[in-house]
């Protein structure tokens, strides 16, 4: 006897007829899109070495030699299988990245290996540090800097003596030129740790610029004359630094400091003489890029001369009909990037445009469309393999996805039919209103593309950037950043006048524009960082966008957006600095400081990355605590926290005073007792794990320390000993 099916199983057997040709349809437009791809697939071979790079980077402990010749040996064994399975494209592609990134594991491995250098443990006491002056470094918060090749630093021993040192001087005393030999008398220490448990690690920028001394000097330099002279290579840097640094004053001397500051900056990388208003206005206003020699800079010179060049030769036709006009342009344009790239002292966002700018110049020369994703995907395979730090760099990281974000949208753009014998007014109204159009869509696009990294790491959003962008780029371009490279060709033949004068009209309007924007109404939005996984997530989704062609693009999206949408972790409830010099408490939305002339660097970056607006209010800070010059304890309607900021031996009772009236006590130097039941921090503690967070749950307090984040690197494995 059969049962007969009844109408509802008749329903379900026809729905599931019903999906599988819909499944079939999607998983055939799905091997479709992956198919339009295989001219793309090379475009990923930077984004896996640059993974490879990033993994090594990321884990808490430093590998052995041996795992990096692991991991190349799997690359070349994955190059190899790659030739034994031509016809199969997707495990032949695989088999391709898996092998780009074991490269950048051991290439990043290699490099470390072969930039370390000695790094001073500590300084107890001042110490006369005898050095040439390699350059003048961009200043601090505490005044100019200056980077120099230690001759002698001390009693220290040659082989424990760093190979440069960054000195920073006291406003008012005189900066000496490049390559001048100097004794200072300063106060040195290892690079700093992060100011905060997973802030930006400025040591490890350090020691892959054999930085492995920094402080602050105590008398100004004096001239001395050196015992043997330079090694040649130093001398030429020297030379070539000098030669910047005679450029910049007289281009300040020309214009004044209040044009000339930023005038200097961009052609000779000098910032010693831009005001600091000028600086908080710029970087309000979104235009801080200005400041740093990269990919803008390079792009309009390099431009400028390739247009003129272009020009010069169309307009002697004799010329024109016997050499290619286009690549001799090339050329010209290709030896102002290399020569902008000396002038400008070579900083690392300078060379990675100068590579990015060969590498276009270079497609022009074989023939090849210069503007794209290709050129840009060689441009950062050789500057990963070549600096593989780079990739762990807010400059590295910004510079290029808004330029891969910009190709993308090149790529995009439909090109306007334009008819013939349209009258000239017509054709000029059209001109403009395409210029605007794409001057709006490329500044928008770079602006989103570079959102996630400038909420990551600097925390601020510029309300009014895009206005500000679009206000400034055609007086950068036309004006400001040509007259610069006629005026900075001129300067040393003494007729550079005229052009710096144009180009200091052009400063001062850029300059004007960051300030109405930086005092508009809500100039910028304070954010705090998203967890650690959202930046990854966020760069991934981005390349997606800009390098996956058709619709299957736009999966992306939603990835792009991690750092804005990730949800935020709760803000902690006390800071310290790293030596316990100073410290912070989260209150009412707000961090308050309790020593701003401490660390103000450090607690600032700690406020701005927790999303607090931080309090420099001396008397906000009495309401919650009795504070002298060496202590503070909390008063009965502040945070059960106490503090003594003093290196020197408690005196007998003082701990135990503290402990009666706060859960957490903390201490610069060392305590002999202990408080049962209650959070005491030293220098012991500071020393081994660095900076620490703390976080008030219940009756209890949670510690998280930054050392413990940082790992056992190369670059971090001093501190704490």
């Amino acid at each position: 006897m059969t049962v007969g099916r009844t109408g509802a199983d008749l329903e379900a057997e026809g729905a599931s007829a019903g999906r599988a040709p819909g499944l079939a349809r999607a998983l055939t437009w799905l091997v479709a899109q992956g198919a339009r791809q295989d001219h793309r697939t090379s475009l990923w071979a930077p984004v896996a070495l640059g993974a490879g790079a990033g993994v090594y980077f990321a884990l808490p402990r430093e590998p052995l030699v041996w795992v990096a010749a692991a991991a190349m040996g799997a690359a070349l064994a994955a190059f190899a299988l790659t030739r034994l399975w031509p016809a199969r494209r997707p495990v032949s592609i695989a088999l391709t990245l898996v092998a780009f990134a074991c490269a950048g594991f051991a290439l990043a491995k290699l490099r470390t290996e072969r930039v370390a250098a000695p790094v001073i443990y500590t300084s107890a006491r001042p110490e006369v540090v005898q050095a040439f002056v390699v350059d003048v470094a961009s200043p601090g918060v505490g005044g100019p800097r200056l980077l120099l090749a230690p001759i002698r630093l001390g009693a220290r021993a040659v082989s424990e003596t760093p190979i440069r040192a960054r000195v920073t001087l006291r406003p008012g005393m005189e900066i000496p030129r490049p390559g001048e030999a100097v004794s200072i008398l300063a106060m040195l220490n290892p690079p700093p740790p992060p100011a905060s448990p997973g802030a930006y690690d400025f040591a490890r920028d350090a020691f892959f610029e054999s930085v492995g001394a920094v402080g602050f000097a105590l008398e100004a330099p004096r001239g001395i004359e050196p015992p043997a002279p330079a090694p040649w290579r130093l001398r030429w840097t020297m030379r070539l630094n000098t030669a910047r640094w005679d450029l910049a004053r007289r281009i300040v001397d020309d214009l004044g400091v209040e044009t000339g500051g930023l005038a200097a900056a961009m052609t000779t990388g000098h910032e010693a003489f831009i005001p600091k208003t000028q600086v908080d206005d710029l970087r309000a206003a979104g235009l801080a890029h200005i400041i740093s020699i990269s990919g803008l800079h390079m792009a309009i010179v390099g431009g400028f001369a390739f247009a003129a060049a272009r020009l010069a030769i169309a307009a002697w036709p004799w010329l024109a009909l016997r050499v290619p006009g286009k690549k001799v342009a090339a050329l010209v344009g290709l030896a102002a990037v290399l020569g902008y790239l000396a002038l400008s002292g070579a900083p690392a966002p300078a060379q990675r445009a100068a590579i990015t700018a060969a590498a276009a110049f270079g497609a022009i020369l074989a023939d090849r469309q210069a503007i794209s994703l290709q050129s840009l995907a060689i441009a950062a395979l050789a500057i990963i393999a070549l600096q593989p730090e780079t990739v762990t760099e807010p400059g590295f990281q910004m510079s290029f996805a808004a330029t891969a974000a910009l190709v993308a949208l090149a790529e995009l753009w439909r090109r306007p039919v334009r008819e013939i014998n349209t009258p000239w007014p017509i054709r000029a109204v059209q001109g403009l209103g395409a210029w605007a159009a794409i001057s709006i869509a490329a500044s928008f696009v770079a602006g989103m593309a570079t959102g996630p990294f400038a909420i990551q790491h600097f925390n601020r959003v510029s309300v009014w950037g895009l206005a500000a962008n679009l206000a400034v780029a055609p007086v950068s371009s036309l004006v400001m950043m040509p007259a610069l490279a006629i005026g900075a060709a001129l300067t040393p033949l003494g007729l550079g006048h005229v052009p710096l004068a144009v180009a200091g009209f052009g400063v001062g309007l850029v300059l004007d524009v960051a300030h109405v924007a930086a005092s508009a109404p809500h100039a910028t939005w304070l954010i705090a960082s998203a967890p650690a996984w959202a930046l990854p997530v966020a760069f991934f989704g981005l390349l997606w966008l800009c390098l996956w062609g058709g619709p299957l693009r736009w999966a992306g999206l939603p990835l792009a957006l991690a750092v804005s949408l990730a949800p935020r972790p709760p803000a902690p409830d006390l800071w310290v600095a790293a030596d316990g010099a100073a410290a912070a408490v989260r209150t009412d939305g707000r961090a308050l400081l309790f020593r701003p002339d401490v660390k103000l660097f450090a607690a600032e970056l700690w406020a701005r990355r927790r999303g607090l607006e931080p309090l420099k209010d001396e008397a906000a800070r009495d309401t919650l605590f009795a504070c002298d010059r060496w202590s503070c304890a909390p008063r009965p309607a502040g945070p059960p926290v106490a503090f003594v900021w003093s290196r020197r031996a408690l005196e007998p009772g003082r701990l135990e005073a503290l402990c009666a009236q706060a859960e957490v006590v903390i201490i610069r130097g060392e305590a002999a007792a202990a408080c049962p039941g209650k959070l005491v921090l030293t220098a012991k503690d500071f020393g081994a794990r660095g900076a620490v967070e703390l976080y008030r749950q219940g009756g209890s307090w949670r510690a998280v320390w930054a050392q413990d984040l940082r790992g056992r690197r190369p670059w971090s494995w001093w501190y704490g000993l």
